[in-house]
């Protein structure tokens, strides 16, 4: 009779999930807790932000961490917090660069000021428009006109006199026409008609063209003089209008610019505004209606306010603090400005006064928050943003000018500078990613602030939680929490963090089950959240998204899918998977069965000859070999061929959760020993047989307990899991009053020989001195076997014994 195993120790429901107790939280609601959204638990990621921004110049940074962390509200937070102590920087206008008008000027401009000198420009160009008016049709300006225009006459009939006179002593007169002086001869002090000089004798008219002759070295240098003239006279009226100009708004300029001597930039370019205005004073001059082609042509002009207008492209608050931005627009203009366009008679201007700013103008100073997932699927923004942090400048360009077969004339603004700080947000996978994949990352971004997705669960931390519901009821978002409602909220993210010892940061799952709770509470007419609420919440929750495990239990129930809760049968195993619908993880069983034979020594993965095993269960099915070649083929080769599969599986298989149910199932078979179908196993094994830790032991456990629940709980029913997993476990109240009732059963176990006993109620035996497994032992049985497979391997590799000599005669 084979000997039989003491009974295996059980998990009581106090090592399956860690209570929180509302006493233990020293408050009974909320509203005894004062509010805070600060998050808990990434000390080490602050620690590393706050060097990012304190480092000379400021490191720009990559921050990192799973998505619901809140990982952007925390950098947000904690970047306002400093930007508060910090300057603010200065406003940045754009205005017209006389010198080259295609290339704008940028000028920085006192925080909080850029407007004031919009404003102060613009008075200025009214003023000067009324000053010049005044000054053009004053009484002085029109005496000094005239005064010059008699004397040019004056001069001019001068010169043409003493001409006139020597033509007229010559016979000749002289005749004023468009194309300039004619001379025709005088006969009587008259001049000849064209028909008389056609009719003039041979003689007359040899003298007269000898009079012409003389007279055309005189006439040459008098229209010479002429000219010069008109040239003096032009520029003395040139100078006339600028003296009586710079007269009319000198001392308007001087009022603005004495508001702006402390900006020397500015000073500057009003100077600069003196000197144009009085260039362009026909910018100034009344504009007459003129018909629709002048008047296209005209449009193309600016008109002073328009050509001196102050184009304030960051406004700063002086007394804000340097800013922290993190913009929704990440499209190309959005971060970096654009050139704008407008139609007048269907001709396409810009100027100055059309440059938009972006999110990196308005960050200067401060501090830029981005989504790297954004950025990267934003075309030539990546790009961009890295020549901004090389160059250290930000230009303003619109993306597609340098790309065209053409180009046309567009506006260069002179570029600023990037003294701005950038953070970028990015999953730990793209992050190493975009590591791997550009060297400007390592160098661009030298701080690397992680983000943990959980935090240890301690008084403090809990407390924090209390702290966040008391911030979101402040705000409105839900009612407050009595003590029992943040306990279960605590326990709620023990559970999410897979371990009794801590507590999500995953905030955004937090605040999601707060507000469904709250929501209860207000819907049932009560202002205090209780533990039911949570606890309704979070079934809720579970439920919309629960389909396709409704579906999978449902196939089980009516046998379309075969899973055996009863009996005991050989080399079959219920392992357990998890699958994942949306965002709801579900644990479900699934049937193992294994063969074996005498064979070349290997175990055959179906899954992975099908093509659906993923590398990690093709690596937990090879462990197999290993294990049965380690423990029982010390002295003969290990001769078998063996075979497990998912049974009814109709898609890729991945993790070496079941490679113990694997082993256990092979093992079965091996020893000829039935095992419970009333209880399931997870756990990956090694070459040792030890047991190790798995992933989703909450959702594996409950999903079995599901189906046994619905078929009927037995009180034999339960789930062997590894030992190394109790502290991961946060199992579901029901579950615990289930294993408190005796109606449900979960077996720790750290060996692959536990579970054997708890599976088949045999002993699975030791070895002794000698290395013999104990008699009647499972150990013994399988050892036996594999000797008896090595033994037909051979006998069958043998060759066969040689035919006896012939002798008859």
């Amino acid at each position: 009779m084979s000997p039989v195993p003491s009974p295996p120790p059980e998990a009581a429901p106090a090592d399956l999930r860690r209570r929180c107790d509302p006493a233990s939280l020293g408050f009974a609601t909320t509203a005894e807790v004062e509010p805070s959204d600060a998050p808990a638990g990434q000390e080490p990621a602050e620690q590393a932000l706050k060097l990012a921004a304190e480092l000379d110049g400021g490191f720009n940074a990559v921050v990192t961490g799973p998505p619901g962390t809140g990982r952007r509200a925390a950098v947000l937070a904690w970047l306002s917090e400093r930007a508060r102590r910090e300057p603010a920087p200065p406003d940045l206008v754009y205005v017209r660069c006389f010198a080259d008008e295609m290339r704008p000027r940028a000028l920085d401009v006192p925080a909080g000021r850029g407007d004031a000198l919009a404003a102060d420009v613009a008075g200025l160009v009214d003023d000067a428009a009324r000053r010049l008016q005044q000054a053009f049709e004053s009484e002085t300006f029109r005496t000094r006109h005239r005064e010059l225009h008699e004397d040019v006459d004056r001069r001019r009939r001068e010169l043409l006199g003493r001409l006139e006179a020597r033509a007229n002593a010559l016979g000749v007169g002289l005749q004023l026409t468009p194309g300039g002086v004619a001379m025709v001869p005088i006969v009587a002090k008259r001049p000849l008609t064209p028909e008389e000089m056609a009719n003039m004798p041979a003689e007359a008219r040899r003298r007269f063209e000898a009079a012409v002759e003389e007279l055309r070295e005189p006439s040459e240098k008098a229209f010479a003089q002429l000219r010069d003239l008109d040239r003096e006279t032009a520029a003395r009226h040139r100078e006339l209008r600028r003296e009586v100009a710079l007269s009319a708004v000198s001392d308007l300029v001087d009022q603005v610019r004495a508001c702006w001597d402390d900006v020397p930039a500015v000073a500057a370019w009003l100077d600069e505004v003196r000197e144009d205005i009085v260039a362009h004073l026909d910018l100034f001059a009344p504009q007459e209606e003129l018909p629709p082609p002048a008047a296209a042509l005209a449009a193309r002009r600016p008109s002073p306010a328009e050509r001196y207008a102050v184009n304030v492209l960051v406004r700063s608050d002086p007394g804000g603090g340097a800013p922290v931005l993190s913009p929704q627009d990440t499209s190309f203009a959005g971060l970096f400005g654009r050139v704008e366009y407008e139609t007048t008679w269907g001709a396409v201007t810009t100027d100055h006064r059309h440059l938009r700013g972006g999110a990196v103008h308005e960050a200067r100073g401060g501090y830029l928050v981005l989504e790297a997932r954004d950025l990267l699927a934003t075309p030539l923004a990546w790009a961009r943003l890295k020549e901004v942090l090389r160059s250290g400048t930000i230009r303003i360009e619109n993306p597609g000018a340098q790309y065209t077969v053409f180009p046309g004339v567009t506006p260069q603004p002179e570029p600023v500078a990037a003294s701005l700080v950038v953070v970028l947000i990015a999953t730990p996978e793209l992050h190493a990613a975009m590591h791997a994949a550009d060297e400007d990352v390592a160098r661009l971004f030298k701080v690397h602030v992680a983000f943990d997705d959980e935090m240890p669960r301690t008084p403090q931390t809990e407390r924090g939680y209390a702290a966040l519901v008391s911030r979101m009821a402040a705000d409105g978002a839900t009612p407050h929490f009595d003590a029992g409602a943040v306990a279960a909220l605590v326990e709620h993210g023990s559970r999410v963090a897979g371990h009794q010892e801590r507590l999500t940061t995953r905030r955004r799952e937090l605040v999601e089950v707060v507000r469904e709770a709250g929501h209860r509470a207000r819907s049932a007419g009560r202002d205090t959240v209780t533990a039911a609420d949570v606890r309704g919440a979070l079934a809720a929750r579970h439920a919309r998204s629960a389909l396709a495990e409704r579906r999978l239990r449902t196939a089980v129930l009516d046998e379309t899918i075969r899973i055996d809760l009863d009996g005991a049968v050989v080399g079959q195993v219920n392992g357990l998977a998890v699958r994942s619908s949306g965002p709801v993880a579900f644990g479900h069983p699934v049937r193992i069965t294994a063969t074996a034979a005498p064979g070349e020594g290997h175990v055959v993965d179906i899954e992975r000859e099908a093509e659906l095993s993923g590398p990690l269960h093709a690596k937990g099915v090879l462990i197999l070999t290993g294990f049965l070649a380690g423990r029982y083929c010390h002295d003969a080769p290990l001769a078998l061929r063996a075979s497990v599969v998912f049974e009814q599986s109709y898609g890729p298989v991945e993790g070496d959760s079941a490679s113990a149910a694997e082993l256990l199932a092979l093992l079965s078979v091996l020893a000829d020993a039935p095992v419970r179908q009333g209880v399931a196993v997870t756990g990956s094994i090694d070459q040792h047989g030890r047991i190790q830790a798995i992933g989703g032991v909450n959702e594996k456990v409950e999903g079995f307990f599901a189906l046994c629940r619905e078929r009927g709980l037995t009180g034999d029913q339960g789930v062997i899991v590894p030992a190394s997993n109790l502290r991961r476990a946060m199992l579901d109240p029901d579950v615990l009053d289930a294993i408190e009732a005796g109606r449900f059963r979960v077996w720790p176990v750290r060996t692959i020989d536990e579970a054997l006993e708890i599976l088949t109620g045999r002993v699975a035996g030791t070895r002794d001195a000698d290395g013999a497994w104990t008699p009647d032992s499972l150990n013994a049985a399988v050892q036996a076997r594999l000797q008896a497979m090595s033994g037909a391997a051979r006998r069958s590799a043998a060759p066969p014994p040689a035919a006896p000599p012939d002798v008859s005669g």
